[in-house]
């Protein structure tokens, strides 16, 4: 059996110059844990050329959804910012990573640390029902350069918090943050700063980052990555993995070219 499938792209919404979702078909044997990724790509001369990507919907969901950069001298996404409605693309079997809320211990709180593309895989996770059972308040940060690629924000503060089934549980527990570095906007700063700073739980009306009550997830660059590793190791939190939970978990792979 192939280790991919070959799924059709069903929209695709080009955020700004620099930024694009999209979404395709799910083969219904495929399975995955919210805040997975997996191996997508196109194929070039017949050969697969892969990245891996956080799977931005619910699992629950027939389709799947991709957030993604573009990057013009990028092997992959130079060609992925192409594609159109009923291209083909090559989709993993095998969804795998470590944002996954069974990898954190028992918390009251559930921060969602995320720049750019890293809010891929907390759409999912805010998009869970589940997770509003384990945390009392879910808090999604996202950080980006500029107000328009604040992706998902109008989904985030409109259209879940009016959704069907998730309205309620969202609208009295879902947090979300969007700060901005590179213009004037309500949240500005880097997300290390504004925690350091206390900015960010004085905004939230939370009491400070404490590995008692609070789980982090971070997905990003490698520089947020390890700035935010050592923010939290210095305040007492222990990372975890798929083996041994802990009161944070990072996500390392991701899409940059």
């Amino acid at each position: 059996m192939s280790a991919f499938n070959e799924e059709r792209v069903l929209s695709v919404h080009h955020w700004t110059d620099r930024l694009f979702s999209f979404t395709t078909t799910r083969d219904a044997a495929l399975r995955f844990s919210n805040g997975h990724f997996t191996m997508i790509g196109l194929r070039v001369d017949g050969k697969p050329l892969l990245r891996a990507y956080s799977i931005a919907s619910a699992n629950y969901e027939d389709h799947l959804e991709f957030l993604s950069i573009k990057v013009d001298d990028g092997p992959l996404t130079s060609r992925l910012q192409h594609i159109r409605v009923g291209d083909s693309i090559v989709v993993g079997r095998k969804p795998t990573g470590t944002l996954v809320v069974d990898y954190l211990l028992p918390g009251r709180r559930l921060y969602m640390l995320a720049t750019g593309t890293g809010l891929a895989p907390f759409m999912s996770i805010v998009r869970d029902p589940a997770t509003y059972e384990k945390f009392e308040h879910i808090v999604l940060v996202h950080g980006v350069r500029k107000v328009d690629e604040l992706a998902y924000h109008d989904l985030l503060v409109e259209h879940l918090p009016s959704h069907e089934f998730l309205g309620d549980i969202v609208s009295s527990q879902l947090h979300y943050y969007p700060t901005v570095t590179r213009e004037e906007y309500r949240h500005m700063g880097r997300i290390t700063d504004l925690i350091e700073s206390g900015k960010l739980c004085s905004d939230l009306c939370m009491p400070g980052l404490d590995p008692a009550e609070d789980r982090v997830m971070i997905c990003g660059s490698p520089a947020m990555l390890r700035d935010l590793k050592h923010l939290l190791e210095r305040r007492g939190f222990a990372e975890g993995n798929t083996s041994v939970p802990g009161d944070y978990v990072i996500e390392r792979a991701f899409a940059d070219q």
